[in-house]
């Protein structure tokens, strides 16, 4: 157990404020690697939903059009600045290529910052549930100072000053504005394929009521998704704190880091270039947010 505990020891002992980078790639590559590729699946189904955030997807035909290279798309830059972060080559075009792509949309700050909220919020929400352990109060902070720091390279303004306090501006934005939308039904509908992946093969023919009983009810009515029978539901939750209490005694610690070998997707079996990543509209190269 004490070889289980040792990633939170080294945790523990570096400074969040100056070290959150390496925290939070730890979290991902070492710690938690499963819940946080599922808690960020569901972070960005999340953020998808809102009638206005939706409506600017749909209108691309990014998500429902050309799904599977929207997502590896947004996986690949997502990724490219946390396991490089944004001082280094890769994270700072990876950044660039973000500011680039979001440029030509008039998006507001309150969605923007949403979008930030859902992931520090979800995926730590996640972990407080499902993980093998909680997330310290140093892995906590590393996220959100992770995300804040993307955020500020963003331009986005007015990001609360703490992890407590963004979650409570994004309950109160999500309770407000997350309401059922036809556009929000169907990103649902086009990238339901990447929550069943998540689903454990032997679990898969229930897929689509697993992946029902992921979301929460407001989530479920803002992509008109129909809530599953309630022992699904309590099945799933069972199942996911069954597995967790088996980690935390059985499991071993992961030596050999989650991307080790690189990131691999389904569009880009042979590598891919950073500019190259998106949809491939005119775009001159913006260095003011980088």
């Amino acid at each position: 157990m004490k070889a289980r505990y040792a990633n939170l020891a080294r945790i523990r002992a570096l400074d969040p404020e100056r070290e959150y980078l390496a925290i939070y790639q730890t979290m991902l590559r070492y710690e938690f690697p499963w819940d946080m590729k599922l808690g960020l699946n569901l972070a960005f189904n999340r953020s998808f939903s809102i009638p206005s955030i939706a409506a600017v997807h749909t209108a691309t035909g990014e998500l429902t059009e050309r799904t599977q290279k929207r997502i590896d798309d947004t996986g690949l830059l997502m990724y490219e600045m946390l396991l490089n972060g944004f001082e280094q080559p890769r994270g700072r075009d990876a950044l660039r290529r973000v500011n680039q792509i979001h440029r030509p949309y008039d998006i507001s700050n309150d969605d923007y910052l949403y979008v930030l909220g859902c992931l520090v919020v979800i995926p730590t929400r996640w972990l407080q549930r499902y993980g093998w352990r909680r997330p310290c109060c140093h892995e906590r902070q590393a996220t959100y100072l992770f995300y804040r720091e993307l955020g500020r390279r963003m331009g986005i303004t007015d990001i609360p000053d703490s992890y407590e306090a963004l979650a409570t501006w994004f309950d109160a934005h999500d309770a407000a504005h997350l309401k059922p939308n036809d556009d929000a039904a169907a990103i649902e509908r086009a990238t339901r394929m990447l929550m069943l992946t998540r689903i454990p093969k032997p679990l898969a023919p229930l897929g689509n009521a697993l992946v029902g009983a992921l979301y929460d009810e407001r989530l479920r009515a803002a992509m008109q998704v129909d809530p599953p029978a309630w022992p699904v539901r309590a099945g799933l939750h069972l199942a996911l704190k069954g597995r967790s209490r088996l980690q935390r005694w059985f499991g071993k610690p992961r030596t050999t880091a989650m991307f080790a070998d690189g990131i691999k997707t389904k569009t880009y079996p042979d590598g891919y270039e950073i500019s190259q990543l998106g949809p491939q509209q005119d775009h001159s190269t913006d260095r003011s947010r980088a």
